[in-house]
């Protein structure tokens, strides 16, 4: 292709990393992990909704960063995830949700018997979901488990791990993916629980607040938003049998904030 083509190609979500479109040139990748998809509908990155799996049942999106999943109280006007498949497919149905400033795969059924049976593999943990997140400091390597019981109100008006009649139990598995720079890691989360605010509780209360998070860990590294990643899904087909499997790296602009937590511009002066 030539250098125009290429360009038009990215601009418009032609071209997949896996299972997303990417629109960052610089990307370092496998060659074997890059497609050009030129019947894929025209998307800008990062804005737009990427459809990467549908049939007659569910379909597997990429949500982009901002973007609620579904309506919210005070805010029914806005458009959400849901009402923008529901356009596309005619019939939506909620399965799960990602936090507005999440990004990445998510899951959602087209009728009303599929969104009972992806709920009950939800409810049986048989849905494989996993995280990447940028974090403040150094993650210690290896694997290990976070549970604690999720409450409304920990003391000062957010969720947290506590005690209460109504808290709920929550587990997350938690593996550092790398270091990054001197005070940063890339983190991969794993559910076996999708509460409220889970990554993003857990996380922080182990030391390690995700990048961009106003809300539970605020720090001075650089974010340009809340750093968390749906990037794995990986399920049965409840309707069809099939073992579906879909990988979405990280969204472009929290990929070019890791590239810059690794290599931070130099501020010494050339001679």
């Amino acid at each position: 292709m030539s250098n125009r083509e290429a360009r038009n190609a990215l601009e418009t979500g032609k071209v997949f990393l896996k299972d997303a479109p990417t629109g960052d040139a610089t990307r370092r990748v496998h060659p074997a992990d890059i497609s050009l998809r030129v019947d894929a509908p025209r998307t800008k990155v990062g804005r737009d909704v990427a459809y990467v799996y549908r049939d007659p049942h569910l379909v597997v999106v990429v949500k982009p960063s901002g973007l609620l999943s579904v309506p919210a109280p005070g805010r029914r006007r806005e458009s959400t995830l849901i009402s923008k498949v529901k356009r596309a497919f005619k019939e939506a149905h909620v399965v799960h949700r990602l936090d507005q400033p999440t990004s990445g795969l998510m899951l959602v059924a087209r009728t009303e018997a599929c969104q009972l049976a992806l709920k009950a593999l939800l409810e049986k943990h048989h849905i494989d979901r996993s995280y990447l997140a940028l974090v403040a400091g150094r993650f210690p390597k290896g694997k290990q488990t976070v549970r604690s019981t999720l409450i409304r109100d920990r003391g000062d008006g957010r969720r947290g791990s506590g005690e209460a009649p109504d808290g709920k139990h929550a587990v997350t598995h938690l593996e550092l993916v790398a270091h990054l720079g001197r005070n940063a890691s890339l983190v991969e989360a794993r559910l076996e629980t999708g509460r409220t605010h889970q990554v993003r509780i857990h996380l922080c209360e182990l030391g390690f607040p995700i990048l961009g998070d106003p809300l539970y860990g605020p720090n001075r590294m650089p974010a340009p938003r809340l750093a968390l990643h749906s990037h794995q899904l990986r399920f049965r087909h409840p309707i069809t049998g099939a073992r579906l499997s879909f990988e979405a790296p990280l969204a472009d602009d929290l990929e070019k904030t890791r590239r810059g937590l690794i290599s931070p511009p130099s501020h010494r002066r050339r001679r």
